[in-house]
């Protein structure tokens, strides 16, 4: 019986074997046919990407001997703001670019700095091409040329910028140069596979590789208008204005930001949608700006605690918190402490996204809201103005919390000429307790509180009835900071 068994272990064992083998077989080839899609993209995709070398005349500075570790500002390819841009405000004392304060009067002295970019078009009739980067690669910068895969150089201008999407088109006298195509944004999936290609650091022709993470993230306040792609695909300083591209060597994105908390690379990359980019690049091109749609509000999210205090059965949606005068919002009734729920018949629910669809709006057309005021449900619609070039479309307000903490007096105008404010309506603060859920709101000394519970308060004492009179010792305020207003709910024990 012993003899048996172990026979047939034995050819169990002989037939598994080579289909172990060929498993693994399989995958090696699986890894080998990976690898050779992603050196296909970057044989497609390559000669159309641009190391980008900038240079702009700047005073010579004196440094700490304790600065950054790229050597002086001469030797640092990126200036300040790519520093700030990628690393943010985690080093105090390290001496920066143009710090008032911190610049000695010195000779003049060039600063070079470096970044990428993608052939996008070729002009009409076909003497230039037409290159896409950020923004903050070539802004302020008296010299601008390209080198191509080839070693071809160019130099280049500026054709046109807009610093609220960060997003640049430069041209160089040249055709038959190859463009990038552009995929589709819309139909991008999370978990797709995607390369970035560019110069960091100024290694030209770095490809690098990952997934797509995230969709849609806004409100990171890298730029005024975001809506961007999510990547672990390594994107460093000098990838800035590169492609990110997908399997079919389609361009889905512009590499422009990393997250770090350490000042290395994390894992975590943002691109712009090159649905988003196209659009600007075909303005910049054709127009030379980007015209914008114009509301004429300010908003903030609707959490949970300010539905509450609005008596809503829902926490979705976006909240008004002031409305422009003469806005095209005024014009079509929009009050403050409306709930948009639906823009054009789409849902609203992302303070940035509901941003960036204003935007695209044409001006001059005509859209349509979904609101609740005073726990109705109503239609307004309103005709889109064109963004002034002082004005944002629809601004956050900032958003706050609990616990109360303040003091409070009637404008009067003594304290108006005090606080360098109009007389008017609502209170004004006059003191915030330190540790308050006031202070950590945001509230400070000057700020007037227009309204407590849905209804103006014009003296200290209206405001005191107020706040005692609420029920679940939570208080709703409207709070106007300079010209800004925002809802506010503060809560106390």
């Amino acid at each position: 019986m012993i003899h048996y068994r172990n026979f047939f272990i034995i050819a169990i064992a002989a037939l598994l074997l080579p289909l172990e083998l060929q498993a693994q077989g399989n995958g090696v080839e699986s890894l080998r046919q990976t690898g050779k899609a992603f050196a296909a993209v970057a044989r497609k995709v390559s000669p159309s990407v641009v190391l980008i070398q900038v240079e702009r005349e700047t005073e010579a500075a004196q440094m700490s001997p304790f600065g950054i570790p790229f050597g002086d500002g001469q030797q640092f390819p990126f200036g300040d703001d790519f520093f700030k841009r990628f690393f943010g405000d985690r080093f105090p004392d390290m001496p920066r670019f143009n710090e008032p304060g911190k610049k000695q009067p010195g000779r003049q002295r060039s600063v070079v700095g470096q970044g990428s970019g993608f052939v996008f078009a070729a002009s009409k009739p076909g003497n230039k091409t037409y290159i896409l980067t950020n923004n903050h690669v070539v802004e302020g910068n008296d010299k601008i040329s390209v080198k191509f895969l080839d070693g071809r150089e160019f130099a280049a201008t500026i054709k046109g910028t807009d610093p609220k999407s960060d997003i640049a088109v430069i041209e160089i006298d040249a055709s038959d140069l190859p463009a990038i195509p552009l995929g589709d944004y819309s139909e991008l999936e999370v978990g797709e596979w995607v390369v970035a290609i560019g110069n960091p650091f100024g290694l030209s022709h770095t490809l690098t590789v990952g997934v797509v993470s995230a969709k849609g993230r806004t409100s990171l306040g890298i730029n005024d208008y975001e809506d961007f792609i999510q990547t672990d695909a390594a994107i460093n300083p000098g990838n800035s204005g590169g492609p990110l591209v997908n399997l079919d060597g389609e361009v889905i994105g512009m590499n422009t930001a990393i997250f770090s908390r350490s000042g290395g690379y994390m894992g975590i990359g943002f691109a712009i949608p090159i649905n988003l980019v196209e659009r600007i690049a075909n303005q910049l091109i054709d127009k030379g700006e980007v015209v914008r749609g114009y509301l004429g509000i300010m908003i903030q999210p609707l959490t949970p605690d300010l539905a509450k205090s609005f008596d809503l059965s829902t926490d979705k949606g976006i909240l008004v918190a002031q409305v422009t005068k003469n806005s095209p919002a005024e014009k079509a009734g929009l009050k403050p402490g409306d709930v948009i729920l639906n823009f054009q018949g789409r849902p609203v629910s992302d303070t940035g996204e509901f941003r960036n669809r204003v935007a695209a709006e044409q001006p001059g057309s005509k859209v349509t809201f979904d609101i609740i005021r005073d726990g109705k449900q109503r239609t307004v619609s309103v005709n889109i103005d064109k963004l002034p070039d002082s004005k944002q479309v629809a601004q956050e307000g900032s958003q706050a919390s609990d616990k109360l903490g303040i003091t409070v007096q009637s404008i009067t105008a003594e304290t108006a000429r005090q606080f360098g404010i109009k007389p008017g309506k609502g209170v004004i603060v006059t003191d915030v307790a330190p540790g308050s859920v006031a202070m950590m709101a945001g509230i400070s000394r000057g700020s007037v509180i227009l309204e407590a519970n849905r209804k103006t308060v014009n003296n200290a004492a209206e405001f005191d009835r107020a706040v005692k009179s609420s029920a679940n010792n939570k208080v709703l305020l409207l709070v106007r900071d300079d010209d800004v207003s925002r809802y506010v709910v503060l809560s106390w024990r």
